[in-house]
């Protein structure tokens, strides 16, 4: 600095000009050599660094530079220059503030590239399986708002030329309204913590919550939020204390299972409900399904009628085979015999309590088969053959007339 004092006052410069042009001078200087500096660190990262981690087979290293991690550390190289050169300027006052701004510019850049590394964390840590069971999001967010709050006192304290504990002492009468600020991140870490560690929830996970219209895959879990995106391809976003608080369905289950649940029935019209004539019986023994059955119910029923001198002058009397139970029999040994049925879970054929539609008989199964398309391909080629075979036994399917059977039965009124 003295040096161009000395040079701009030969040159003609007066005193008190000189000692404000050294400085400029001397700053343009510095400026300049950082400006060098990072440039050359640029230029290092974006060609020679990003050449070797492309070429290595190492992963984490990408991740790094995606996120950036390597050009925010290229800034300290200038805070730095700017630190060392400060006592370059005579007048102390000068020489505090410029510490003071390289100091705060280092802070800033410092606390960027950590967060750059934890996002890099996160990343990493996503490539592994155990990510979907743990995941880490919310933890590390709570940890970069921890780091940002200490970076912003350290700051304040360095420009303020405090002590930063002194600051920190502070913020105690203060935690009432940061705890106002920041309920949701204080509930939705709790509730994170709560998900993580009782394993409610992963990413992956199929999900339902009437509640909040969600239907659909965990496709992320943060601090304060779980996002959804539902079959339709929206997204639903649900508070993680939500999850907590209320109730919601886990598919997860279904899939390790390695099944998913088919119960639904249909409706059986009670007036073709009666017994089997011998004629039907006859044709239902070329059933293959139904022939040692109901071989072995004809030997039983006559058994039973001759032990207990059952008379044969009306069907009342006695124990008789029935249309809806055959074809029950019929459906419980097709499905056994299904080969897209779970082979660990044996089906289930029963009757409901009658209700105004008719006799309700259900269909209870799993299908060896969780992938929603195939689930539903299934189910409805199940019910397509069951419906279809009705009529074999004599069954009516219930449904309310519709304008087709009016015509008709007025067509017939006619006629």
């Amino acid at each position: 600095m003295d040096y161009f004092m000395k040079l701009l006052q030969n040159q003609g410069v007066k005193s008190d000009l000189s000692i404000y042009l050294s400085y400029v001078i001397l700053s343009l200087i510095i400026l300049l050599v950082c400006m060098l500096f990072h440039i050359i660190s640029k230029l290092f990262i974006s060609k020679i660094l990003t050449h070797i981690i492309n070429k290595n087979k190492i992963k984490w290293d990408n991740i790094l530079l995606n996120r950036k991690v390597f050009h925010r550390v290229a800034h300290l190289i200038p805070a730095t220059i700017i630190y060392i050169c400060s006592p370059l300027y005579t007048n102390e006052i000068f020489q505090e503030g410029v510490r003071r701004l390289a100091s705060s510019y280092a802070l800033v850049f410092m606390v960027l590239t950590i967060s750059a590394i934890i996002d890099s964390i996160n990343d990493i840590y996503q490539t592994y399986p155990i990510s979907k069971v743990r995941p880490i999001k919310g933890l590390l967010q709570v940890i970069k708002i921890i780091i940002f709050i200490l970076s912003a006192i350290i700051l304040i304290a360095i420009l303020m030329d405090k002590d930063p504990l002194i600051l920190i002492s502070s913020i105690g009468a203060l935690a009432a309204v940061f705890s106002f600020v920041f309920k949701d991140s204080i509930l939705g870490f709790i509730a994170g913590i709560q998900l993580t560690s009782n394993d409610m929830l992963r990413i992956g996970d199929w999900i339902e919550m009437t509640k909040f219209g969600a239907d659909g895959d965990v496709v992320d879990i943060t601090l304060n939020t779980v996002k959804v995106q539902n079959f339709d391809k929206t997204f639903t976003t649900i508070p993680a204390y939500a999850l907590v608080s209320d109730s919601f369905k886990n598919w997860r289950g279904m899939k390790d299972f390695g099944g998913r649940r088919i119960k639904r029935f249909i409706y059986i019209d009670v007036n073709s409900i009666g017994f089997c004539t011998p004629e039907q019986l006859e044709e239902f023994k070329k059933i293959d399904y139904l022939r040692e059955y109901i071989i072995h119910k004809e030997r039983e029923i006559e058994q039973y009628n001759k032990e207990n001198n059952v008379g044969s002058e009306t069907l009342v009397n006695g124990r008789h085979l029935t249309n809806v139970g055959t074809f029950r029999i019929y459906c419980l040994e097709y499905l056994k015999r299904h080969p897209r049925l779970h082979n660990n879970y044996p089906p289930m054929v029963r009757q409901l309590p009658l209700c105004e539609y008719g006799l309700p008989l259900e269909i209870y199964a799993f299908t060896n088969d969780t992938v929603w398309s195939n689930y539903e391909a299934i189910q409805s080629d199940i019910f397509d053959h069951i419906i279809s075979v009705t009529p074999y036994f004599g069954i009516r399917i219930f449904q309310n007339p519709s304008s087709h059977d009016f015509k008709e039965y007025q067509r017939r009124k006619q006629e």
